[in-house]
C-alpha cells in the first residue's frame, strides 16, 4: 500500500540503481524494430545546469515512450572533453596549487586532465542518475576514448587527401587569453562603448592630408596601405601616390579598392593585413606586406616601437596622447559598437594573422543544400523553420578553422620535416619528424559522434549499421551551427547518409523575468537543488510540458511547486483505488455491465490515448501534458472516482484499475519514479516494471453514452454554479424532476437529499432546465440587488482582465498550456455566472 503522504525523497530512492542492474537500459533486442538517440555530450568541465537537464528530460522522454512502445530503444551516452573550456579548468586548478602548467611537459600536463575528466565523468554520472536518465551505460563513449580518435584521424586524413583540408596562413579569430584560435562560432558578439578616432595621414611630399577614422589605432603599425573608391572622385587622382604612416613616418601607398565605401565615413580606408579579415583580402589583391604587430598574449611587439609590451589598450591610450601631441589626430566620436568576445573566456577576440588548419567548406555544404530539398533524405526539424537557420548557415559558410594551439584534444595528425609535410594515420617512417602541437577544434570530433559512437569507420559493425542514421537528435536553436549543421555534413560526406531522421529543437532556459540565466545577474538555478526539494518528477514534468518546441522556456518555481501539487493529487487518488482493490486478483477482473459513467471514462480514456500517441509522434510534449493534466485531474479524479464512491463492484473496480494503470503508463515517460512506485502496487500488471510495460493503444471502448454523460456533467456544473451565484442556502426548498436512469447520478453529485413541493407564491424561485433535469429552489424573497450589483461588477473585471490575458500572444504561446485552458475554461464559466446574475 502507498504511504499516506506523497514524499518525493523516498519514492526516488533506490529505483534507478534497480532499473540500472536489472538491465532495463540496455539495448540490443534484435527481435524489435531499432530506435536510437545518441546523447548532446555534455562536457567535462563541472555540473549540469538546467538547459542541460531540459534536453535529457525530453530524450529520456523520448526513449522511454519508444522503449514501452515495442522498439529496441537505444540511447546512448558519453561526455565531450570540450578542449578550451576543460583546458582552462584544469590551468586554474594547478595554478591554485602553485604550479605553473607552461612549466610541465605535454604528457606531464595530460595526466592531470585525465585525472579531472575522471573526476567530472563521475559526478555526471550521479546527476544522470538523479534526472532518471535510462541510458545504455553499456555502450558509453567519450570523445577522445581510442575508437573516436580512430574515426577523428581517419576523417581529417581523408579530407586532406581530398583536398578539402589544407593548411594557410590567414586572419583567424585569436583568443590571447586561452592563447588559441577560434571558429567564428566561439566568437560572441557584444555592445561595447568605444570610438571612431579620426587620424591624420599625409600625403607624401605635400601638405595635404587624408582623413582616416578607425576603431583601433594601436593596429596602425601594421597598416601597409590605405584604400580609397577607384571611382571616388575626391581622391581617384591619388591613387599610386603615397601617404605618410603617423608616428612610424614610413610611406604607404594608396590603392584603389571596392573595398573603401565612399559612402561611409570619410571613404578613405587603412589597410592592415595582417589584423583585419577584410583588409587581408585587400592586401592579396594588392600585393601588400602583413605586418604582425601583437604577441599571441595581445601585447605589442617589436613592430610598434616604443609601445612593445604594453597591452593593447595601453597602448592605445599613449598612442592618442602622442597622436594629440603631434597634432595628428582630429576628432574622436564616442560610439557603440558591437565587438567580438571569445565564448569561453569573454576576452576581446583579435583578428590575427596566423598559421592554421582549414576545412574547405563550400562542397561540402552544397551537399547538405542539396540534400534538404530531398523529402525523403532530409533532416527533418521540429519546429521547422529551424531548417532556415541551417541552409543559411550553408549558404553564406566560409573555410572553418579546426587548429587549435592547446593540449587537451586530439592531436593532428601531421608531421614535418624541414619543408615537407605528411599527413597519416600512424606517423611517418624514418627520423626527424615533428608532429604539428595543436590539436583539432573540439566540434571536429563532436560533428562525427552520431556514427563514430557507433564504432564508424567500420562500415560492417552490427551497431553502425542497426542504429544508424540515428532516429532523432534533441538540441538547442543556439548551437544549430556549431553542432547540427557540421554533424550533416560530416555525416552526408562520410557515411552517404544524414546523420539523424529529425532534429527536434528546444529554446533557452530564462528567468521568470525573461532574463537570460547568468553567473552577474545571480538568477542560476542548479537542477539538483529543485530534485531535493521538489523532486525528480516534478521538475522533469515542468521542463517537458511549459513550452512548445523551439520556444524559450521561463523558469518559475511557483509552476515546479504546482506541478508537485498534481503529482500528490494522483498519489492520493491511487492510494484510493488501492484501498479498494485490497484482494483483488484477476479473477476478478470484468468489464461486463458497464455503468454510464464506466462507458464514459472508457470512451475519453480511449480518445486521450490516440491524442497523446499523436502529440508524442510529433514531440508536442506540451500537448501531452496538458492533455494528461486534464484527464487526471478533472475527469478521472475529480469525476470519475467521486461518481464511484458507494459503487465499488467488480465492473467498477476494474475499470478504476484499467484508467490508472493506463494513466500511469502515459504519464511514465514524464514522471519516472512516483509512476514505478504506484505500478509496483497494483494488483494486476503487464510486467514487472513499468519501464518495461507496454504503451496503451486504443481499443474498442468507443460508446455513444459518453455524449450523455458529458450533458448531466454540465448540467451538474451548471446547477452548482446556478446555487453559488444566487446564494441558495441549505435552508432552501427544492423540487425536481429528472429522467429515471440517470437519477441517481443528479441525486448524490448535487446532494439532492430532500423533495418538497411547496406553495411558491410568496418565495423566489431559481430554476434549471435541460433534456433530463428540470430542478427548481425556493428561498424568501430578499433585496440583495446592492450584493448581485458587487458580484456583478467584480465578474466584469474579472472577465476583462482574462480577456486581456487571452489575446496576448506571449502569454498563450509561452504559458503552460494547461494554465492557459484552466483560464479559458475559468472565463467560459464566469461569462455563464454574468449572464445569469444580469437576467434576474
Amino acid at each position: 500500500m502507498l504511504e499516506t503522504k506523497y514524499n518525493h525523497l523516498e519514492v526516488e530512492k533506490g529505483k534507478y540503481e534497480n532499473w540500472k542492474d536489472k538491465g532495463y537500459f540496455n539495448s540490443g533486442d534484435l527481435s524489435k524494430k531499432p530506435y536510437c538517440i545518441v546523447i548532446p555530450p555534455p562536457n567535462v568541465t563541472g555540473k549540469l545546469h538546467l538547459g542541460h537537464a531540459w534536453n535529457t528530460t525530453l530524450q529520456d522522454i523520448i526513449i522511454r515512450y519508444k522503449r514501452m512502445d515495442g522498439y529496441d530503444a537505444l540511447w546512448l551516452p558519453g561526455m565531450d572533453h570540450a578542449g578550451i573550456a576543460t583546458q582552462a579548468k584544469v590551468d586554474r586548478k594547478l595554478k591554485d596549487e602553485g604550479i605553473d602548467p607552461r612549466s610541465m611537459t605535454r604528457e606531464e600536463w595530460l595526466e592531470h586532465a585525465w585525472n579531472w575528466k575522471h573526476e567530472y565523468a563521475k559526478n555526471i554520472h550521479e546527476q544522470w542518475a538523479k534526472m532518471g536518465l535510462s541510458l545504455d551505460y553499456t555502450k558509453e563513449r567519450f570523445t577522445l576514448d581510442e575508437g573516436l580518435s580512430d574515426a577523428v584521424k581517419k576523417v581529417f586524413v581523408d579530407l586532406y587527401n581530398e583536398g578539402l583540408i589544407y593548411r594557410g596562413e590567414r586572419i583567424i579569430n585569436w583568443d590571447p587569453e586561452a592563447m588559441t584560435a577560434l571558429s567564428n562560432e566561439e566568437v560572441i558578439y557584444k555592445d561595447d562603448e568605444g570610438a571612431f578616432y579620426h587620424l591624420k595621414y599625409f600625403v607624401e611630399g605635400t601638405n595635404d592630408y587624408l582623413e582616416v577614422a578607425t576603431t583601433r589605432p594601436e593596429t596602425l603599425f601594421g597598416d601597409t596601405a590605405v584604400a580609397v573608391n577607384p571611382e571616388d572622385s575626391r581622391y581617384k587622382d591619388l591613387i599610386g601616390k603615397n601617404v605618410i604612416l603617423p608616428i612610424v613616418n614610413k610611406a604607404i601607398p594608396i590603392v584603389g579598392d571596392l573595398h573603401a565605401d565612399p559612402e561611409f565615413g570619410t571613404g578613405v580606408v587603412k589597410i592592415t593585413p595582417a589584423h583585419d579579415p577584410n583588409d587581408f583580402e585587400v592586401g592579396n589583391r594588392h600585393n601588400l606586406e602583413r605586418v604582425v604587430v601583437m604577441n599571441p598574449d595581445a601585447t605589442m611587439n617589436q613592430n610598434a616601437g616604443k609601445y612593445e609590451g604594453m597591452s593593447r589598450e595601453e597602448c592605445r591610450e599613449e598612442l592618442i596622447k602622442d597622436l594629440k601631441e603631434r597634432d595628428l589626430l582630429i576628432k574622436i566620436e564616442t560610439m557603440v559598437h558591437s565587438v567580438g568576445h571569445s565564448e569561453r573566456t569573454d576576452t576581446v577576440v583579435e583578428p590575427y594573422l596566423s598559421k592554421q588548419w582549414f576545412v574547405k567548406m563550400r562542397p561540402l555544404a552544397d551537399r547538405v543544400l542539396e540534400n534538404q530539398k530531398n523529402k525523403d533524405t532530409k533532416v527533418n526539424f521540429v519546429p521547422e523553420r529551424y531548417e532556415k537557420t541551417m541552409n543559411h548557415w550553408m549558404e553564406i559558410t566560409y573555410d572553418w578553422c579546426i587548429s587549435r594551439q592547446l593540449w587537451w584534444g586530439h592531436r593532428i595528425p601531421a608531421w614535418y620535416k624541414g619543408e615537407k609535410v605528411y599527413v597519416g594515420i600512424n606517423p611517418p617512417e624514418g627520423e626527424g619528424w615533428v608532429q604539428d602541437n595543436d590539436v583539432l577544434d573540439t566540434w571536429f570530433s563532436s560533428a562525427l559522434w552520431p556514427f563514430s559512437t557507433l564504432n564508424w569507420p567500420n562500415t560492417d559493425d552490427e551497431l553502425l549499421n542497426r542504429y544508424y542514421p540515428n532516429n532523432c537528435l534533441v538540441t538547442g536553436y543556439d548551437i544549430i551551427p556549431f553542432w547540427v549543421n557540421r554533424m550533416t555534413f560530416q555525416g552526408l560526406h562520410f557515411t552517404d547518409k544524414r546523420p539523424f531522421k529529425d532534429c527536434l529543437i528546444h529554446g533557452l532556459i530564462r528567468d521568470k523575468q525573461g532574463r537570460k540565466m547568468s553567473k552577474s545577474l545571480g538568477n542560476g538555478v542548479d537542477p539538483m537543488d529543485v530534485i531535493e526539494k521538489y523532486g525528480c518528477d516534478s521538475l522533469r514534468y515542468f521542463l517537458s510540458t511549459s513550452s512548445a518546441a523551439g520556444m524559450d522556456l521561463r523558469y518559475d518555481e511557483e509552476k515546479v511547486s504546482s506541478t508537485w501539487n498534481f503529482i500528490n493529487k494522483l498519489w492520493n487518488a491511487s492510494r484510493f483505488v488501492l484501498m479498494n482493490l485490497e484482494g483483488f486478483n484477476e479473477s476478478d477482473y470484468t468489464l461486463d455491465n458497464l455503468s454510464i459513467s464506466d462507458k464514459w471514462i472508457l470512451t475519453k480514456m480511449n480518445n486521450l490515448i490516440e491524442n497523446v500517441r499523436n502529440h508524442m509522434e510529433k514531440y508536442e510534449f506540451n500537448v501531452v501534458g496538458s492533455e494528461l493534466y486534464s484527464f487526471i485531474w478533472n475527469d478521472y479524479c475529480d469525476w470519475y472516482i467521486e461518481l464511484s464512491k458507494g459503487d465499488m463492484s467488480n465492473t467498477n473496480k476494474s475499470v478504476l484499475l484499467k484508467i490508472l494503470t493506463n494513466i500511469l503508463k502515459m504519464l511514465h515517460p514524464f514522471m519516472p519514479y512516483v509512476t514505478e512506485e504506484i505500478y509496483s502496487m497494483l494488483p494486476i500488471k503487464d510486467s514487472e516494471s513499468i519501464m518495461i510495460s507496454k504503451y496503451p493503444e486504443k481499443e474498442n471502448h468507443i460508446y455513444e453514452e459518453k455524449e450523455i454523460m458529458d450533458k448531466i456533467i454540465e448540467d451538474i456544473v451548471s446547477i452548482r454554479n446556478l446555487k453559488a451565484t444566487n446564494n441558495i442556502t441549505k435552508a432552501a426548498y427544492v423540487n425536481y424532476e429528472i429522467e429515471e436512469a440517470y437519477k441517481n447520478i443528479y441525486v448524490k453529485q448535487l446532494k439532492l437529499d430532500k423533495h418538497e413541493y411547496v406553495d411558491s407564491s410568496d418565495l423566489q424561485n431559481i430554476n434549471y432546465k435541460s433534456k433530463y433535469i428540470t430542478i427548481n429552489y425556493y428561498e424568501q424573497k430578499e433585496s440583495n440587488n446592492e450584493s448581485n450589483l458587487e458580484e456583478i461588477n467584480k465578474l466584469k473585471a474579472s472577465i476583462e482582465r482574462r480577456e486581456k490575458l487571452l489575446s496576448n500572444e506571449n502569454y498563450v504561446n509561452k504559458a503552460p498550456v494547461n494554465i492557459v485552458e484552466m483560464d479559458r475554461k475559468k472565463l467560459a464559466e464566469e461569462k455563464e455566472k454574468l449572464a445569469l446574475l444580469e437576467n434576474k
